[in-house]
C-alpha cells in the first residue's frame, strides 16, 4: 500500500512539473538577437526589421535587432560565429558572409561556422554619378576615368560590401579606373557623392531612387540581370553595354553552425510563413527586394555557390584586403 502511494505521489509530482519543464525548454523562451552587419537606416537594416517584425507578429517571437557595423561586416559575423549555438543569436546576412573569407587576407571565422536558415530575397544596386560629373553612360565614365590617375572618386558603403564588389567587378570587365573611398555604411557614401566629395557610388536601389527622382544623382545603370519593378525605366548595366555583368545584394538568416536542428526547423517554418504573406512581399518589393523565400537546404546551397562564384571573381580581379 505504501509503495502504491509513493508511486502515485511520484507520478503526480512529475505531471505537475512537466508543463513547467516543457515551457522552459520550448524554443524560444527569451528574445532572439538578430545581428546586422551594417548601420541603422541602410537596406540590410530596413529589410531585417520588416521581416523580423512580420515573423514576430505572426509567431509571437521577440526579435531584438542589433546593428554591429565595422570591418566590412566581419565584426558582426565573428560575433555570431562565436556565439552559443542555441538559436538566440543569429545574423541577418548580406553577401559579405560569402565574400569576406576570399576577399580578406585573414578573417576570424570560416563559411562552415554558419548554418543557413532562410534565403529571404535579393535586390539590385544602382550605379550613380553626381550630375556635374558630366558622364551620361558607362562608356563615358570609363573614358573619363582614364584621363588622369584617380580622376574618378568612388565612394562605397565599406570594404567588402556589395557596393564595393559590384564596382570591382565592373572595373575588371571594363577597365574603369577609380580611387576607392570606403565609408561605414551607405548613408555616408550617399551624402558625399551628393555633396560632391566623391564622383560615383553603387548603392541599393531603394536607397538610391529618391536621389535619382529629384535629380540629385544621375543613374548610370542597375546591377541586376533584369530591371527592378521600382525602376522600370532605368536600364541594367548589361543593357548599357557590359555584357554578362550582374551583381545583386541578398539577405539571408543564418546561425552558428552547431545550432540544433529543431531550432533551424522552427525558424525556417516561421520565416517561410511570414514571407508568403502578400503584405510583407509588397513591402519588400517597395524597397526593391524580390522575395526568394528559400528554406535551409536552398539557402545552404546558395551560400556555397555564392562563395565559390565570388572566390573566382576576386581571384580574377586580384582584389585582396588586409
Amino acid at each position: 500500500m505504501k509503495k502504491t502511494f509513493k508511486l502515485c505521489a511520484s507520478l503526480l509530482a512529475a505531471a505537475a512539473l512537466s508543463p513547467a519543464t516543457q515551457a522552459a525548454d520550448k524554443y524560444p523562451s527569451r528574445p532572439i538577437r538578430v545581428v546586422i552587419m551594417f548601420p541603422a537606416g541602410g537596406s540590410a537594416d530596413i529589410v531585417s526589421r520588416l521581416v523580423t517584425q512580420k515573423v514576430g507578429d505572426m509567431s509571437g517571437f521577440n526579435f531584438v535587432v542589433e546593428n554591429r557595423p565595422g570591418a566590412g561586416g566581419n565584426l558582426a559575423l565573428d560575433a555570431v560565429a562565436t556565439a552559443p549555438a542555441d538559436g538566440y543569436t543569429v545574423v541577418f546576412a548580406t553577401p559579405g558572409i560569402a565574400i569576406n573569407p576570399s576577399l580578406y587576407a585573414k578573417v576570424p571565422y570560416k563559411l562552415t561556422d554558419f548554418r543557413a536558415i532562410s534565403l529571404v530575397g535579393e535586390a539590385p544596386l544602382m550605379l550613380m554619378a553626381r550630375p556635374s560629373l558630366g558622364a551620361k553612360s558607362i562608356d563615358d565614365l570609363v573614358k573619363m576615368s582614364k584621363k588622369a590617375p584617380d580622376a574618378i572618386r568612388f565612394g562605397s558603403s565599406g570594404n567588402g560590401s556589395s557596393s564595393h564588389l559590384a564596382a570591382e567587378v565592373l572595373r575588371s570587365m571594363t577597365g574603369l579606373q577609380y580611387l576607392h573611398v570606403p565609408y561605414k555604411g551607405g548613408g555616408a557614401a550617399m551624402a558625399d557623392v551628393v555633396g560632391g566629395q566623391t564622383d560615383i557610388t553603387v548603392l541599393p536601389i531603394a536607397e538610391s531612387m529618391p536621389f535619382i527622382r529629384d535629380k540629385r544623382l544621375q543613374a548610370m545603370g542597375q546591377t541586376g540581370r533584369v530591371r527592378s519593378p521600382i525602376a522600370p525605366d532605368i536600364p541594367t548595366i548589361e543593357e548599357g553595354g557590359v555584357k554578362g555583368y550582374a551583381s545583386t545584394t541578398w539577405y539571408m538568416l543564418a546561425a552558428p553552425a552547431k545550432v540544433p536542428q529543431d531550432v533551424v526547423d522552427t525558424l525556417a517554418e516561421k520565416f517561410d510563413q511570414a514571407l508568403r504573406q502578400p503584405d510583407l512581399r509588397e513591402k519588400l518589393q517597395n524597397v526593391g527586394v524580390t522575395t526568394i523565400n528559400g528554406g535551409p537546404r536552398q539557402a545552404g546551397e546558395f551560400l556555397k555557390d555564392e562563395a565559390a562564384r565570388w572566390d573566382k571573381l576576386i581571384t580574377a580581379a586580384k582584389i585582396r584586403l588586409e
